[in-house]
């Protein structure tokens, strides 16, 4: 039987930072490794889960801020704990950084109660689809042609995902030619059937960007993300107004009126949406109503196990990104990770989001 209340009794974190397995950039950033704030809430002699890629500094805002903000609320009651959380970062800021660390507290607490109530997360939240559908991003600009193809084929001959992404963009977008041919290198890698995306990560300007597409249009490319920076909503707006592949954008967006802005632009033909960044499933599902309200679906940027269960309860979701470094992770932090075989994540029955934490294994790691 559940409980009538559980007031949250404690809030941790630690943060885990993990070598990539190659060296990796995108059009804007290049790193070597990739950090994990965890988050774990307990109540009733439960603990639910919740994580963040961010600088370890955001374990520093939930042990300081956050923790105390939702101690002794009820854990069944989410959005009392997530005003507390907001009213507790108002001074700091309650975009950036502050709100990758509500992320991760957010969604630790939505864990925690479908623990209490010994139910599946996406079913707490009301599930639509019991198929989460994926694409396989990764291809660096810093792999090689070897490296991209035997990762792209990895995921089409092996686990049978039809929807792939590549870098683009390289050196802040200097080198048109090698993206074009690593645009080339990709199709060539997955053949005529399986969808071919882009991401730029923002290094284009916005007539250089339709430029790129242009000149890659016998590729079939159909998914150009960041041509330019989010922030730049004429520029989003006058590339998908000139390409034939969607425009998206969004993936570092924070706080509700960010993404009222995007939409209301006409920039973008799908909104990107990042639970460990946007103020967590509590906010996602706001973000998700406020894109319906544009005719707009959602796409899920990255984290793919924290993202699983609410995209299965979003009716506007599109597919959710199956990205390399957080896949490495999650499948060595979790035990319960999912398989994304045949190109969807199924949630599985297991109360909460079904991941229980390998302590052990990802001690090696920690940092804070």
């Amino acid at each position: 039987m559940a409980p009538a209340q559980a007031p949250v009794s404690a809030i941790w974190a630690a943060a885990y930072a993990v070598p990539t397995d190659a060296p990796e950039a995108d059009g804007t950033f290049s790193w070597d490794s990739t950090t994990m704030v965890l988050v774990q809430a307990a109540a009733g002699g439960k603990t639910g889960l919740g994580w963040t890629y961010a600088p370890a500094a955001a374990a520093n805002l939930v042990e300081e801020l956050l923790g105390p903000a939702v101690h002794g609320i009820d854990a069944l009651d989410i959005p009392a704990a997530a005003a507390a959380m907001a009213r507790s970062v108002r001074n700091p800021g309650s975009t950036g950084l502050a709100s990758y660390a509500v992320s991760a507290v957010d969604c630790a607490l939505w864990d925690l109660k479908a623990r209490l109530l010994d139910l599946p997360l996406h079913k707490l939240l009301g599930a639509v689809r019991d198929r989460v559908a994926v694409y396989g991003s990764g291809g660096f600009t810093t792999y090689s042609k070897e490296q991209l193809q035997n990762q792209l084929q990895g995921w089409v001959q092996g686990q049978d995902i039809r929807c792939v992404k590549i870098k683009i963009g390289e050196d802040n977008g200097t080198n048109v030619p090698r993206d074009l041919e690593r645009i080339r290198q990709a199709r060539a890698a997955v053949g005529p059937h399986v969808e071919l995306f882009v991401d730029a990560n923002g290094a284009y300007t916005a007539k250089q960007a339709v430029r790129v597409l242009h000149e890659a249009a016998g590729e079939n490319v159909t998914w150009f993300e960041e041509p330019v920076s989010s922030d730049h909503l004429a520029g989003l707006r006058l590339v998908r107004d000139a390409v034939d592949a969607d425009v998206a954008a969004g993936e570092y967006g924070t706080g509700l009126p960010y993404f009222q802005r995007l939409c209301a632009a006409n920039a973008i033909d799908c909104l990107q949406a990042d639970v460990s960044r946007c103020g967590g499933i509590s906010e996602w599902l706001r973000i998700a109503a406020v894109a319906a309200a544009h005719g707009l679906e959602v796409s899920g940027h990255c984290a793919p196990h924290l993202s699983t269960a609410v995209a299965a309860a979003t009716p506007n979701f599109r597919h959710l990104e199956w990205f390399h470094d957080h896949v490495r992770i999650e499948n060595l932090f979790f035990e319960g990770s999912l398989d994304p075989g045949g190109g969807a994540l199924r949630p599985g029955d297991e109360p909460g989001n079904g991941l229980s934490f390998r302590s052990s294994d990802a001690e090696q790691f920690r940092v804070l």
